[in-house]
């Protein structure tokens, strides 16, 4: 008996299984068909029609609404009623003052309709009984009694809310979080029955053998509804006359602007591109794309899309395609069916007016961003089930706070053998509480909006997909973005690039202290000889895209600061490609290789036979094994899932069969295909890289020429890889003076201006945006403060506000010779009229003591989150001293041997070896360096609790060169002795 009312984990916060569970479940029952009717949504059909297509059943499509009493199950008949489907649960989502009954009575056309509500089915019989059937649910046969007087055909659902019965409890937790609910404080009236399982047909027509035309009528509801979803491309439409003529128009002139003069290669690759985008129908697809990137002075389009001269042309991309010799195949071939993919990177403070311009220009229902499927990760299916057994927050945090990032969820056994639980013991109910938080991961929690991914439609988009109304007060599509483009929307990501408005910010504050305009056209920074050395070095903390660790020491142990060197390494450097980045850079430092096939050594010649780019995947794919570009570019896509399990092996099998029919032998195979295996997850296309290239550069340019303003911009706008405090430090090694917020001379963000830059308001922890404004307002109006009354006159501020400036230290200039605490007593809000028998005389009141410096530098951590003044370390100078410790400095001088250093936590990554071990890598800075080091698996276990403590440490360990560059292995970690103060502890 064919299942009719199906809910699966996309009925969010009540359904458990995955689409793909259910259909299995289907076809080992020997079903040929199935409906899928999640609750007010489409969020799993993607899923759905997938799961369909790969077991080989027959998907019915639909959802069940439900307000208040009344609930029905639609199933749409053709395309109208699946118009209808979408456009109901678009209202649905979307209008407050949605009515089920109306609106379903006003647009059910193409729909058939199952419920056991007598008074949603008489709303609906007026326009006549066709396509209405009374449900009859095999968990609760009786609820349609009334329904079935109507005499309306009966028809039996099972209304499945889980594949096995096991899934009633983990439906119980799932009510009980959505609920905000402890497992002793649930509403049974808000769970489904434990009987709601996809229980065998036999049992199902046993349940409801007293109505046997429910049973009879269900093949004749599978048979009305047929329907299969549109998946072909739905391009919006761009509002021209000739589309494809102002195209051309646009390259042409575009391409003259870039090259001026232009030569056949050029023209030869534009008239190609341009036919193909043209024959593929994405020609409005590119002018409005061309035009959003219009939106801001300053963008980076990327992605495969940097691939097409026509995109550069156009000023949608801005590296050069033809001169970096980017793989267009990978952006657009002739047998790519799903859509071309354009990103466009903004300032992270400009996006959102971005893609608010963009909705309300494209017009009402004919736009929305793309969802986000946010589901349950580790760390917090622990957490909502704790709280579900009414465990108070710190015993929580106590356990959820030591659960590593990469933690896969396995059994309590896995999490308890964990260095981070060393010591631990877990106590009734945690055993039940992993057992069940186990069960709740991937399952989706909640929808979000995706950070800018965007969908454009040439008419109502609820024609083809429901859209809701996030949060965020934004219209969303039902699907993720990759649902999205298995079901043919067209999407553009438009997203946030805070080192953009570094670049942005860093450049204007150049103009305004110098005069001087950097950006015009002839600014080629990645010619420059000076920053090419910085890049070279690895000195690019702060550079965008090359400035965390790993990243540094490449190009450390490279020695290579070209442009195609620095596209090389940006893409080369992925989770699993380790043991080809050490040969890669053996090769380029002089070491001999020959090419795992001969074929491979003019296609790989760029990267010394080493494949680094996700095209070189596809280009050695059609190479070696015959592959077409669509074939190729499916791979590219497979490895690029996190979850691609039998499809990758299918590709294997595929690979390994072209390969031995062109007679490579099989260990050539086999070394091929594990570089291959090493882009699974994450990687990235050349154009992409070359994009960012550009972009890394510009970054690196002014940190070479304009430090000051340069460091200025990247805490300003949050921009980097590390802490404000990290970034403090690099400036001093960068020979910068660091200055504390001053209420005269700061700006809401931190500045930079020759060798100095100065923390600005928004630095200060707890300051009111208010305050910053009107401090800033009476400045620039009147002119500097010239004391405290002054202040407090003209910026009309609240009394905690100028307390906060006071203890920040930006008072300090209108002391008038008084201390901080003798200002705080001067800031107090005089106290209220008393009527005291005897008045104020007049008489001076003491001033208070002076703060200690102890008391000053707690306060700066306080109030700035970190000591700003001196480094921390600064405060341990004779535990140091008796330490004897080799500056970070000085690591490669003693490579090979066994020393002592001193360091403050920078940042650190936990990974896995092969074994599944855990162990990290921690940047450590004294006070003349930032410095490497590796806490292999024993050492990790051992002092894995410690490095969550901020505070010095003395790490012993052997000092290994690696290509030259020197990291610590470290054997000990301890804590240095003779703590500072009291208050003083955590100084950074």
């Amino acid at each position: 008996m064919i299942p009719l009312h199906v809910h699966s984990c996309f009925s969010l916060g009540r359904g458990v299984d995955t689409p793909d569970a259910l259909v299995r479940t289907a076809k080992a029952a020997g079903l040929d068909a199935m409906a899928l009717t999640d609750r007010d949504g489409l969020h799993g059909l993607p899923a759905f029609l997938e799961a369909c297509r790969e077991h080989g059943v027959r998907p019915i499509v639909g959802a069940e609404l439900a307000q208040g009493r009344d609930r029905a199950v639609l199933l749409p008949r053709n395309a109208a009623g699946y118009a209808a489907l979408c456009r109901l649960l678009t209202a649905h989502g979307s209008d407050p003052e949605f009515r089920l009954l109306e609106a379903l009575a006003r647009d059910r056309d193409g729909l058939v309709v199952l419920s056991d509500s007598l008074d949603l089915l008489s709303a609906l019989l007026p326009a006549g009984p066709e396509n209405l059937f009374a449900e009859v649910r095999a968990t609760a046969p009786f609820a349609a009694a009334s329904a079935l007087t109507l005499d309306l055909p009966p028809v039996a659902t099972g209304d499945v809310w889980f594949a096995e019965k096991s899934g009633w409890e983990v439906h119980r937790l799932l009510r009980a979080i959505a609920l905000n609910a402890t497992f002793s404080t649930l509403p049974p009236i808000g769970l489904v029955s434990p009987e709601a399982w996809f229980k065998p047909a036999a049992d199902v027509r046993r349940l409801l053998a007293h109505i046997p035309d429910a049973v009879a009528n269900v093949d004749r509801v599978a048979d009305l509804c047929r329907f299969s979803p549109d998946t072909s491309l739905l391009f919006p439409r761009y509002p021209c006359d000739d589309p494809a003529a102002l195209l051309a128009q646009e390259t042409w002139a575009g391409a003259r602007h870039r090259y001026g003069e232009f030569g056949e290669t050029v023209r030869a690759r534009i008239v190609k591109e341009l036919g193909l985008i043209h024959a593929k129908g994405f020609t409005d697809y590119f002018l409005l794309v061309r035009d959003i990137s219009r939106r801001a002075a300053r963008t980076c389009g990327r992605g495969s899309a940097a691939a097409s001269v026509v995109a550069y042309c156009l000023g949608i991309t801005q590296v050069d395609p033809v001169e970096h010799d980017l793989f267009f195949e990978r952006f657009l071939n002739e047998g790519r069916t799903d859509p071309p993919d354009i990103d466009i990177d903004f300032a992270w403070d400009e996006r959102d007016a971005v893609i608010e311009g963009v909705l309300r220009d494209h017009g009402a229902g004919r736009a929305a961003m793309i969802a986000n499927h946010v589901a349950f990760r580790p760390k917090m299916a622990v957490r909502e089930t704790a709280k579900v057994f009414g465990l108070p927050e710190a015993e929580i945090q106590r356990v959820t706070g030591r659960m590593p990032w990469f933690w896969h969820g396995g059994g309590l056994d896995d999490i308890a053998g964990h260095p981070m639980f060393r010591g631990w013991t877990p106590l009734p109910p945690w055993p039940e509480i992993f057992r069940l938080a186990r069960r709740l991961q991937g399952i989706p929690r909640n929808l979000s909006v995706h950070p800018g991914g965007i969908v454009l439609a040439p008419g109502a988009l609820s024609e083809r997909v429901p859209t809701c109304i996030a949060p965020k007060g934004v219209p969303i599509v039902h699907w993720e973005k990759d649902g999205a483009e298995e079901m043919g929307l067209v999407k553009i990501d438009l997203l946030g690039n805070r080192s953009l408005a570094v670049i942005r910010d860093a450049l204007q504050a150049v103009r305004d202290n110098t005069g001087r305009t950097v950006d015009t056209p002839d600014w080629k920074p990645h010619l420059d000889p000076a920053t090419v050395d910085l890049v070279r070095d690895g000195r690019t903390m702060g550079v965008f895209y090359v400035e965390s660790p790993a990243m540094r020491q490449l190009q450390e142990k490279t020695r290579a600061g070209d442009f195609a060197h620095l596209v090389i390494h940006s893409s080369i450097i992925r989770p699993a490609a380790n043991r080809f980045i050490r040969e890669y850079i053996r090769r380029l430092k002089g070491g001999t290789w020959e090419p795992l096939h001969p074929v491979l050594g003019d296609l790989l010649a760029e990267t010394y036979g080493i494949m680094s780019y996700q095209e070189d995947v596809s280009k050695v794919a059609m190479a070696l094994a015959g592959f077409s570009a669509a074939e190729a570019d499916g791979l590219r896509k497979i490895l690029s899932k996190k979850a691609h399990g039998a499809k990758l092996e299918d590709a294997r099998r595929q690979f390994a069969d072209g390969c031995a029919a062109r007679g490579v032998a099989p260990e050539t195979v086999e070394a091929v295909w594990e570089m291959i295996g090493s882009f699974a997850g994450y990687s990235f296309c050349k154009p992409h890289s070359a994009s960012y290239a550009l972009v890394s550069y510009q970054s690196a340019w002014l940190k070479t020429h304009y430090p000051a303003e340069f460091i200025a911009a990247v805490i300003s706008n949050q921009g980097g890889y590390y802490s404000t405090f990290a970034y403090v430090s690099e400036a001093r090694r960068m020979g910068l003076r660091v200055l504390p917020p001053h209420v005269n001379a700061s700006r809401r963000g931190w500045s930079g201006a020759d060798d100095t830059v100065r923390a600005g308001f928004l630095q200060i922890k707890g300051l009111k945006d208010g305050a910053v404004e009107a401090v800033l307002e009476a400045r620039g109006k009147d002119g500097v403060f010239r004391s405290l009354d002054d202040l407090r006159r003209r910026a009309r501020i609240d009394p905690a506000d100028l307390r906060l400036l006071i203890r920040a230290g930006a008072l300090d200039s209108l002391s008038g010779g008084l201390s901080r605490a003798a200002l705080l007593w001067r800031a107090a809000p005089p106290p209220p009229p008393s009527g005291d028998l005897f008045p104020d005389t007049g008489s001076a009141l003491p001033r208070p003591p002076s703060h200690t410096e102890r008391e000053m530098l707690a306060q700066e951590i306080e109030t700035l989150g970190f000591l700003m003044s001196r480094h921390p370390l600064s405060l341990y100078e004779r535990a140091i001293a008796a330490v004897d410790p080799v500056k970070g400095s000085d690591l490669a001088a003693h490579a090979g041997r066994r020393i002592r250093t001193v360091g403050w936590w920078v940042t650190g990554k936990v990974v896995e070896t092969k074994a599944g071990e855990p162990m990290e890598f921690v940047s450590f800075e004294d006070t003349s360096a930032i410095y490497e080091t590796t806490f292999f698996p024993d050492a990790y276990a051992a002092f894995c609790r410690r490095l969550t403590h901020v505070k010095p440490f003395v790490l012993t360990g052997t000092v290994e060169l690696d290509f030259g560059v020197p990291a610590l292995t470290v054997e000990d970690c301890r804590w240095l002795e003779e703590p500072p103060a009291r208050g003083l502890r955590d100084g950074a």
